[in-house]
């Protein structure tokens, strides 16, 4: 499962991170992987949009960026399929990076959140896309998204920019990949015809299987 596979490698990562020393300050986050937008421009480091993204800087960030991960991802495996939620969340950890490298290039940024915030998105097509059926997972889904980025204006040390470019790139991406569940086909009835002196009738049905820093 995809969805466990980020979560081992996000906090093998973190494990690493502390370690290594690599929590100690700013520029070691930046000389371990951290994405600095002017080190893209300037440098041409364009790696540090994705080795940011598995990178947090505290217990708390990860907690929760984990168990957010492991809630959403869960889901958009599930209604995507695997190869197809890889890209989501690849395409919205891009998005994250570049909306950071170009309107807060300044800033040492690092985090899953950007491409949880993808995932969120392609979570809120998917429920567009299914109707009725999605209605709840679609309010709660906007409810999430809402609260988060309010909080990201609110508290310190949060990169708004990585929220909004994950979201926008994960939902489009959702968008583009996003495909409506076949209705399921009809149960075939065969009927047997019996002698009927020997017997009423018999119906037989066969079913088919069921198918600190910036973060």
């Amino acid at each position: 499962m995809l969805t466990r596979f980020l979560v081992a490698v996000n906090v093998i990562a973190f494990l690493w991170e502390k370690l290594s020393g690599t929590l100690n300050s700013n520029a070691a986050l930046e000389a371990h992987g951290a994405l600095v937008g002017v080190d893209v421009q300037t440098h041409g480091q364009w790696w540090r949009i994705f080795t940011s993204a598995f990178l947090h800087g505290s217990e708390i960030h990860i907690l929760f960026n984990m168990i957010a991960l492991w809630q959403v991802g869960t889901f958009i495996e599930l209604i995507y399929g695997t190869p197809r939620m890889a890209l989501i969340y690849f395409i919205a950890a891009l998005g994250s990076g570049l909306a950071v490298t170009y309107f807060s290039p300044f800033d040492v940024t690092i985090g899953a959140s950007g491409a949880i915030f993808g995932l969120f998105g392609a979570l809120g097509v998917a429920a567009v896309r299914l109707g009725e059926r999605g209605r709840d997972i679609l309010k709660q889904t906007i409810g999430i998204i809402v609260i988060n980025l309010v909080l990201g204006v609110v508290l310190p040390n949060i990169s708004n920019w990585a929220h909004i470019g994950g979201l926008i790139f994960g939902t489009l991406a959702g968008a583009a990949l996003f495909r409506t569940p076949k209705p399921a086909a009809p149960v075939p009835v065969y009927a047997q015809r019996i002698d009927p002196r020997r017997d009423a009738g018999v119906v037989t049905i066969d079913h088919p299987p069921l198918d600190e820093p910036h973060a």
